[in-house]
């Protein structure tokens, strides 16, 4: 684990959007995307020596990303990590919906060449908002996870940390696990 910054690791959190983050809107009683919560997920645990900077890339449901919504994340992950110097960041944590997830870590794998840091994709089966929800679980391991693992692009989640390529989600289960090859 690599510390800059007066022995602080530096992280970039870029949000998405997805299920991690929906909240109920009253007025239509669906569960939607229209604000950040990661905020507020951060403030409810506890990161000894570690800043964490977030960068609110879009507000979405990952069943309504295109490609174009993967390339600006891939662009604000190339972003975070050129404007604060790669020496000065330690990882980064992708928040996003869990349908499509592994289709945005593999284009991030794909366009990020020469990585010296761990990005970490993570979100949520259930939203943060609601009873028994993953999120803060899924955010603190994924945080966690950018001190431990080698540079390279991962889904971290439920207690696991996979490679991507080479992760899937498996709706039965609610989980991502290994793709079988």
């Amino acid at each position: 684990m690599s510390q800059t910054t007066e022995g602080r690791r530096q992280l970039v959190l870029v949000t998405t959007g997805g299920t991690i983050e929906k909240t109920y809107d009253e007025a239509t009683g669906a569960l939607v995307n229209r604000v950040t919560l990661v905020r507020r997920m951060l403030a409810e645990i506890r990161l000894e020596d570690t800043d964490v900077e977030v960068v609110e890339v879009m507000h979405k449901d990952s069943l309504e990303m295109d490609a174009e919504d993967r390339a600006e994340i891939l662009a604000a992950v190339v972003d975070a990590l050129a404007r604060a110097g790669a020496e000065r960041v330690d990882g980064v944590v992708v928040l996003h919906g869990t349908d499509t997830l592994t289709d945005t870590g593999e284009v991030l794998a794909a366009g990020l060449a020469d990585l010296r840091v761990p990005v970490v994709l993570t979100g949520a089966i259930r939203p943060f908002e609601m009873r028994r929800s993953d999120a803060l679980q899924n955010l603190t391991e994924a945080i966690f996870a950018t001190g431990t693992l080698q540079p390279g692009v991962y889904v971290v989640a439920h207690g696991r940390a996979l490679p991507l390529p080479g992760a899937r989600k498996d709706r039965e289960r609610q989980t991502f696990v290994s793709a079988p090859r």
